[in-house]
């Protein structure tokens, strides 16, 4: 039972932790080849910084939740 629940919960972390890191801008890419880095510095603000965050909350989450289910899966066997 507590195996369904970790394996649903961490495909629904993953979903979310995947949507997190491509709403992410883009900025510091392929683009600073072309020309298109400005060279300054800038902080992260607003939303950007939330999914940033969000990003970095969710992988330790899934993290955990994947230890958790190999612990369990491991003590039920």
């Amino acid at each position: 039972m507590i195996e369904k629940i970790l394996i649903w919960a961490q495909i629904a972390v993953s979903v979310l932790l995947a949507v997190s890191i491509l709403l992410q801008n883009r900025g510091a890419g392929l683009s600073a080849s072309f020309g298109g880095d400005f060279g300054g510095y800038y902080t992260k603000r607003g939303m950007e910084k939330f999914l940033y965050w969000a990003s970095v909350f969710l992988s330790a989450v899934f993290l955990g939740l994947a230890v958790a289910n190999i612990y369990f899966s491991s003590k039920g066997a």
